[in-house]
């Protein structure tokens, strides 16, 4: 078999889809923290710049902000920079360049500029890291117009989507779970063929609920969606992959076939995307519903150190909770009044 159909990780699809855009584009540029001669805290950009050249993949020093301000310069020029941050924590700094001038250009400029760029960033929690290295603020980048944040969960998805994104005309937030970076591997041929953004994956077929989920949180997902079938409950498993712009389509297709929906994600619950996506459900299919969309996330409060990590994460016991109570649910009637009460 060939070496471009051995069975590779998450990260290793990553590494495979940078290379091969800076083989096949001459104007894709690499850069960021320790990705040149370290080749990435996580070893994404491993050997891209003993292979294309240090003009080519570059390292910068420790500041976000300025390799966020220099990509969108780059973009202007011609040039399709991919800018790495070490860590999603990391990427607040660079706040600035990505709302106020990445994600404006195409409207600011009446279409004459666009900022062909991806801002790369691993994410989430469940490595035992402190703080600062386990956030999941996907809602917070989904809110700005302008950009697209594309998350993936498997080597292929990650391979595919990367690709659409570093060849999109517009800015992108990809979003790369680290927890699941090494932990399954897929035959992934390296053959260039993108997977198209803004397009949701059906995971799993399934007729009576319908389990939204996206990167590390849908391994939980998919687990419980096995649980339940055992026990003669057939889960529809739908990964959006394209957070923003959502692909609500494919969703309320779903719920129309099962009537009800669990949201899954590892970002704390208020404001977090799951409920974009349930208001979504309601507005658009309101009269599907057969009980109200659950959400199972993570909490309200800072990602805690270590073991308390499992305990923050949605794992599948929640899910299978939160799938058996939606489908157990009841419209209760209230109580008459007492007669003669006023």
């Amino acid at each position: 078999m060939g070496e471009e159909q051995k069975a590779i990780t998450l990260v290793e699809a990553v590494t495979q889809a940078l290379a091969h855009e800076l083989a096949r584009d001459p104007q894709v540029v690499v850069f960021g923290q320790d990705v040149g001669a370290n080749g990435g805290v996580f070893r994404a950009t491993d050997g891209l710049q003993a292979r294309f050249g240090a003009e080519r993949v570059l390292d910068t020093p420790l500041a976000e902000n300025m390799i966020a301000g220099i990509a969108v310069g780059m973009a202007t020029q011609g040039l399709k920079p991919i800018a790495e941050f070490q860590f999603m924590g990391f990427i607040y700094p660079a706040l600035d360049h990505i709302l106020n001038h990445a994600a404006r250009l195409r409207n600011r400029t009446r279409g004459r500029l666009s900022c062909p760029v991806v801002y790369r960033a691993p994410y989430g929690g469940g490595i035992h890291a402190p703080e600062h290295h386990s956030e999941s603020t996907e809602a917070l980048f989904a809110h700005i117009p302008g950009l697209r944040v594309v998350v993936p969960s498997s080597p292929a998805r990650a391979y595919g989507l990367l690709l659409a994104a570093i060849r999109d005309p517009d800015p992108v937030l990809f979003l790369e779970p680290k927890r699941i970076y090494r932990a399954a591997k897929q035959r992934v041929p390296d053959n260039g063929e993108a997977l198209p953004l803004d397009c949701a994956f059906v995971l799993r077929e399934g007729t009576d609920i319908t389990l939204i989920a996206w990167g590390a949180s849908l391994k939980e997902t998919l687990a419980a969606a096995e649980q339940l079938s055992t026990e003669g409950i057939e889960a529809e498993v739908i990964d959006p992959a394209t957070l923003k712009p959502l692909d609500i389509h494919s969703i309320l297709d779903s719920v129309e076939k099962t009537r009800r929906c669990v949201v899954v994600h590892e970002a704390a619950r208020y404001a977090g995307l799951g409920a974009e996506i349930a208001a979504q459900i309601q507005e658009y299919a309101f009269d599907l519903l057969d009980a109200p969309v659950q959400r199972v996330t993570g909490y309200d409060t800072v990602m805690p150190y270590y073991q308390l990590e499992q305990v923050y994460l949605p794992g599948a016991d929640r899910i299978l909770a939160a799938a058996k109570s939606c489908l157990g649910y009841h419209r209760e009637t209230p109580p008459q009044k007492a007669r003669g009460a006023e």
